[in-house]
């Protein structure tokens, strides 16, 4: 009799994000538990992943005793991210990718980034953003240029828009952190980590209550400095803009690469090879690859999410800091 075969991945999560992972897993080959929670949700998934999917939430799940693989994949609400993360490091979890921010403040990281540490278990935050073609391509000329002098970045968000949205009051509270970070991460992922930064934020709106507004500027720990805007109140999009000593890069939107030289006016779209980034959802079939091989230098641990976690608290704030 032949025996089933162990999966090897658990995705929690049966919603849109969720689909897209089903996507990356099943054009691997890889074997994989799904655990949804709603009826609604599961059935879609089935739908559209041709994959079954167990009801009832993370919780029953575990209770009942079922297989539990070493690799877990979590995509919840942001406000259920760090429970659901728990209760799978308590039930011996030792490998979790964690859609981003991983944690609603820097307190919630904080904690689990502890608890983590206390276990032993490895728990990687999924900023897509940082596998996109674009992102690979700049780094590589990037480093021909000698590397980074200065950066910018606007992660203005579409309030009008946003607030139609069905989502929960704290998830909105926490927009900043649940989704803007995906600028911010990749902006200090490509042009370094910041040593000392000054922010500056005002206005408010009504879902939103820290500010609508955002500014501010710093120095990286390689000495290259940066600047940073967003009005949610007015017109704007996300961009990041990366200057070298012969090149400007520009992600708008990130995943195209358009290319400035020295001393020229015209800039130009540079031909990337994204046919991987087409196929899937961007960034997410070589963020999986990552996480499964094991070769997760790009990925951002929940240890150096708590040390970003200390800088998008600074930039919800009028402030400055030496990190």
């Amino acid at each position: 009799m032949v025996g089933v075969m162990k999966a090897e991945v658990m995705l929690i999560g049966a919603g849109d994000m969720a689909i897209e992972y089903t996507k990356v897993l099943s054009g691997m080959g890889v074997n994989y538990i799904i655990v949804g929670r709603g009826e609604q949700s599961a059935a879609r998934c089935e739908e559209l992943s041709g994959h079954s999917v167990y009801r009832g939430g993370i919780e029953k799940y575990l209770a009942e005793g079922k297989e539990i693989p070493e690799k877990a994949i979590v995509v919840v609400y942001p406000l259920s991210l760090k429970m659901v993360a728990e209760q799978l490091i308590h039930a011996g979890v030792k490998e979790i990718l964690l859609e981003k921010p991983g944690g609603m403040d820097l307190a919630e990281i904080t904690e689990l980034s502890n608890l983590a540490k206390d276990k032993g278990v490895s728990v990687y935050v999924a900023y897509n953003r940082r596998f996109y073609a674009s992102v690979a391509k700049a780094k590589e000329l990037i480093e021909q240029d000698g590397g980074v002098s200065s950066f910018n970045f606007e992660f203005t968000e579409w309030s009008h828009r946003i607030e139609e949205l069905p989502k929960p009051k704290g998830e909105l509270e926490g927009w900043f952190m649940a989704n803007s970070t995906h600028v911010v991460d990749l902006a200090f992922f490509l042009g370094g980590e910041p040593k000392e930064m000054s922010s500056y934020v005002c206005g408010s709106i009504p879902w939103y209550s820290k500010a609508s507004a955002f500014a501010g500027s710093g120095i990286t720990k390689e000495g290259a400095v940066f600047s940073y805007k967003a009005n949610w109140k007015s017109a704007g999009r996300w961009s990041v803009e990366i200057l070298t000593q012969e090149h400007k890069f520009l992600f708008e939107p990130m995943e195209q690469l358009r290319v400035q030289n020295r001393g020229e006016i015209k800039v130009e779209q540079l031909d990337i090879d994204d046919e991987i980034d087409i196929k899937y959802k961007a960034g997410l079939y070589k963020e999986v690859e990552a996480f499964l091989t094991g070769n997760t230098e790009m990925l951002p641990d929940i240890h150096e999410q708590k040390r970003n976690a200390i800088v998008y608290q600074l930039m919800e704030t009028t402030g400055h800091k030496v990190f």
